[in-house]
């Protein structure tokens, strides 16, 4: 009983009671397990992890390499070159812990999940170390549960509170800082969208009459507006200056310009007889007047 009792408490009550032990270890993983302890339950979890990190290992990815650290609050998984904490299982929730004795290599511990209250199996490869590794977590056991017993179950409790409490903070702080983003995103956009100040110069809307028609002015040009859907009016079609029409859209009469075969022959005898009565000219006042258009004189 001596050298069994001696075996267990491989460390002093101070180191893992004020302190930790780490240790060096390869990581396999964790998965979910269906019960919180038992033998079998933990052979099937390494039997599953050992597979995937078989297939892993043939697509050239290595084991990771993690530090544990023991103590009477818990066991920490951390990075062991930036001492990250990739997880914290707090000792309360371990359930059950063990090696292989098949594989000395491996050693493993069910813990359950803070939040999603899941029972997940950790398993671990050292070479060295598997052993005393699992006997350093059965002594962290046995001194929290003296410490539990001293206090009457009132540190436990409290343990549990401080991590409620912490927990809480944590959740705060995340969401105080995406409401600080939300605010800076707003100031943002009243930046963008502000109020021209005052004293600017804006554009006054043109002022129309009671059928909502703006008003002639012979002042300004008038510029055509574009049609309601959107498509600009046609320009407007001009006629050259030499064509004139009357109010019908007929050209007007002349006489001097109709051909011998615009009208019948009886009144084109008239009017050739007209015309030569007018090409005689007229005297008036020593000043002669041609109607004929070849003749130049004024």
């Amino acid at each position: 009983k001596n050298q069994r009792f001696n075996k267990s408490w491989m460390h002093t009550p101070e180191a893992l009671a004020k302190h930790y032990i780490p240790y060096n270890a390869k990581f396999l993983g964790n998965t979910e397990v269906e019960a919180p302890k038992g033998t079998e339950v933990v052979k099937d979890a390494v039997r599953k992890l050992k597979f995937q990190r078989h297939i892993k290992k043939s697509e050239g990815q290595k084991i990771p390499k993690v530090e544990l650290q023991i103590s009477i609050y818990g066991v920490k998984i951390l990075d062991p070159k930036t001492k990250d904490v990739q997880h914290n299982c707090q000792l309360h929730r371990i359930s059950f812990c063990a090696d292989d004795k098949t594989d000395k290599r491996i050693f493993t511990f069910i813990c359950k999940d803070s939040e999603s209250n899941k029972h997940l199996c950790y398993v671990f490869d050292s070479e060295k170390c598997a052993e005393e590794i699992t006997l350093t977590i059965g002594q962290a056991f046995d001194l929290a549960y003296k410490k539990f017993l001293e206090s009457g179950g009132k540190d436990v409790e409290t343990r549990k509170q401080i991590g409620t409490l912490q927990k809480r903070i944590q959740e705060l702080e995340t969401e105080n800082s995406e409401l600080k983003q939300q605010l800076q995103d707003l100031e943002e956009q009243l930046m963008i969208a502000h109020v021209p100040p005052a004293g600017s110069i804006s554009m006054k809307p043109q002022s129309t009459d009671v059928f909502d028609m703006v008003p002639f002015s012979p002042v300004t040009p008038l510029v055509p507006t574009p049609a309601s859907n959107g498509c600009p009016p046609p320009p407007p079609t001009t006629l050259p200056p030499d064509i004139r029409k009357d109010l019908f859209g007929a050209e007007p009469f002349d006489p001097f310009t109709c051909g011998s075969a615009d009208f019948p022959p009886d009144i084109q005898s008239k009017l050739d007889e007209m015309q030569e009565g007018f090409k005689m000219g007229l005297t008036l006042e020593g000043t002669v007047f041609s109607l004929d258009p070849l003749d130049s004189r004024c």
